[in-house]
């Protein structure tokens, strides 16, 4: 017979992301995020090959990132709106933790498994923020695929990429609940 954990599934039925943009200081410091960091690094790992890293973006760090964000959109010839939006995303945080993927060669670990790994530390490392009391968000967007940006800013290496940008503060306002998925329609119950 299997033993629940009332608290931690209340906390699941509940969970809910906050927007980056409602986020403010004081976000975690170093010892704070460690915990929050070891939890994430706790997540399925088919072959521990550790297909991910992570790098932690503050203070100037962010501003510098925003800068640069904001110059990549121009130069891309993005709308202001969009180009803004990825500015935002850094000069508006109080913490980022940067996920990158980072596959590891490997023949018995498909590239997909370690992508879905870098997923699954992603949702992680949110889950864990929010169950510490932070505010936390996982973003994307286009500056998370632009190569320039990424070896240029944060030192990816080619094979890199971005599985998101979390996000992690105080937060500011509650959201309010969203709309969640219909169950019926999207679960198939197979018994023969």
């Amino acid at each position: 017979m299997p033993t629940p954990n009332p608290a931690a599934m209340d906390f699941l039925l509940s969970r809910r992301s906050r927007p980056a943009k409602t986020l403010t200081g004081p976000a975690p410091d170093r010892a704070a995020l460690m915990p929050i960091l070891t939890a994430a690094a706790r997540s399925p790992d088919h072959g521990k090959l550790e297909p991910w890293r992570f790098i932690v973006l503050q203070g100037a760090a962010l501003q510098r990132l925003a800068e640069a964000a904001a110059a990549r959109g121009a130069a891309l010839g993005y709308e202001l709106a969009q180009a803004d939006k990825a500015r935002a995303q850094f000069a508006d945080s109080p913490l980022c933790v940067a996920v990158v993927e980072s596959p590891k060669d490997s023949p018995k670990v498909p590239a997909i498994e370690q992508t879905y790994s870098a997923g699954a530390v992603c949702l992680a490392l949110l889950n864990a923020a929010l169950a510490s009391g932070w505010g936390a968000n996982w973003l994307s967007g286009w500056i998370a695929e632009d190569r320039p940006f990424l070896e240029e800013t944060l030192g990816l290496a080619p094979q890199e990429r971005i599985a998101g940008f979390l996000h992690i503060g105080t937060e500011s306002s509650a959201p309010p609940e969203r709309p969640r998925p219909d169950l019926d329609a999207i679960t198939a119950w197979v018994s023969e």
